[in-house]
């Protein structure tokens, strides 16, 4: 896992190293000046141009330009307060003007070379990810001991290129946020139980309503695509037309929860509520009348979180069995407000608040535990915002529990799984049924990692 901090955190980090301020400026600045020579591919001849700020990313960028000189090297410095600045044509230009000190918009010069920034592209909020102004576009960032949330939120990514951690001795074993990796999400796969019977891995999918059946049945699929050895789908008012894979069980549609608790609910490992279930006020009662009663690990999704936003609850009735997954507009049923500024903090604070996992989505998908533990993934890309897509993240997810993996665990790594299952199909014309389709593959190759 890759830990992220926030600006803020770094600069506690930084205040409290052992080391004295100039000792980490000439560590960054020689990681810098590394960095350069590689995207420089020697340093013969070459020619750079450094945009420095008056602050400590600034001073990285003089200390990396001192670096680079001793290797002969040809820079230019430029303060970046330069009201007259010009910037001549080079073969690689430092952005170390603003970095996450980021105070009011930042208008990047025009140059059409390659840039490297350092820390995060100037003019991007290392909080938000947000441009402020006119950043940068690099080709490549480096930043130091720690991702930063502007390197993957909202404009970042499409700005900052690559990105490099460079080590430089900070002590961030105080985070509590982290980025997935393959390897993390082999190792909790790989700390599964087996299953040795339909039952020991089974799961009941609940939901639907007219002309909303799809959702439960992409679910379903999803579901026993993951992991789930026995997968039960229930539309209030009748099933209907199902995959000979999947069981179909009948439910009514008024005080449907009763009817599906005294009906071997307890012998499920794993529950989806939601997907295509209406916005009724019966479903909304139904909703709330499951989750209080159950203790069953609970993939909450879709209407279901409507359900939830209608009603005055008690944090108590939940609990870390239940997962949240919301997009910004179902996040704003559950609090009364978009996801905001401090994405992170927001969504942990929410978290906290309801006694849930809570899985929000987004180009970064942000998961956190009750207890302030947050894991963020993002290897997927735009395809994910295609109709289907959330109900079949709300199947792999309870694939996962019904294994036995942790609502935390599952949640973050079902978020890798399904985007890494997108990256495998199609560029162009991807539906949610591809994703199914090729979950198995995906799924053996992060087993063996």
């Amino acid at each position: 896992m890759i830990p992220v901090v926030t600006p803020s955190e770094m600069a506690k980090i930084d205040t409290e190293a052992s080391e004295p301020i100039n000792v980490l400026i000439e560590r960054a600045g020689n990681a810098v000046a590394w960095h350069a020579r590689k995207m420089l591919k020697g340093t013969y001849g070459k020619r750079v141009t450094v945009i420095a700020g008056k602050g400590n990313n600034g001073a990285d960028g003089i200390e990396a330009a001192k670096c680079l000189q001793r290797w002969g090297v040809k820079v230019n410095i430029i303060q970046a307060d330069d009201d007259d600045m010009k910037v001549d044509e080079s073969d690689l230009l430092i952005d170390a003007a603003v970095g996450t000190g980021l105070k009011r918009p930042y208008c990047a010069p025009h140059y059409s070379g390659p840039v490297l920034s350092v820390d995060i592209p100037s003019g991007i909020c290392g909080l938000s990810g947000k441009s402020q102004g006119k950043p940068f576009v690099a080709n490549s960032t480096i930043t130091f001991q720690a991702l930063k949330p502007g390197h993957l939120l909202a404009d970042g990514p499409f700005h900052a290129g690559s990105i490099e951690i460079a080590d430089i001795g900070l002590d961030v074993s105080s985070t509590s946020t982290f980025m997935l990796e393959r390897s993390d999400v082999t190792k909790i796969l790989n700390s599964r139980n087996d299953r040795e019977h339909k039952w020991m891995s089974a799961c009941w999918v609940i939901g639907g309503s007219g002309g909303m059946n799809g959702a439960p049945l992409l679910s379903a699929k999803a579901t026993l695509r993951s992991g789930s050895g026995y997968v039960r789908v229930s539309t209030p008012g009748g099933t209907g037309e199902i995959p000979s894979e999947i069981v179909g069980f009948d439910i009514p549609t008024e005080d449907w929860e009763e009817y599906v608790i005294k009906n071997d609910f307890e012998r499920f490992k794993a529950v989806v509520v939601g997907p295509g279930l209406g916005k009724t006020q019966m479903a909304r009662k139904a909703v709330i009348n499951l989750l209080s009663a159950t203790q069953i690990p609970t993939v909450v999704d879709a209407d279901a979180l409507y359900a939830i936003g209608q009603q005055s609850l008690d944090p108590s009735d939940f609990g870390d069995h239940v997962v949240l997954t919301p997009h910004d507009a179902e996040y704003e049923y559950l609090t009364g407000h978009r996801p905001q500024t401090n994405r992170i903090l927001d969504v942990r604070e929410t978290a906290a608040k309801l006694n849930t996992v809570i899985l929000l989505k987004g180009s970064t998908t942000i998961i956190s535990h009750p207890d302030g533990r947050c894991l963020l993934v993002n290897n997927g890309d735009q395809r994910l915002a295609t109709a289907g897509t959330g109900d079949v993240l709300s199947g792999v997810i309870a694939g996962l529990l019904a294994r036995g993996i942790s609502p935390f665990e599952a949640a973050a790594a079902g978020a890798w799984i399904h985007a890494e299952a997108a990256n495998n199909c199609l560029a162009e014309g991807m539906i949610a049924t591809d994703i199914i389709r090729v979950l198995p593959e995906v799924l053996d190759a992060a087993n063996v990692g």
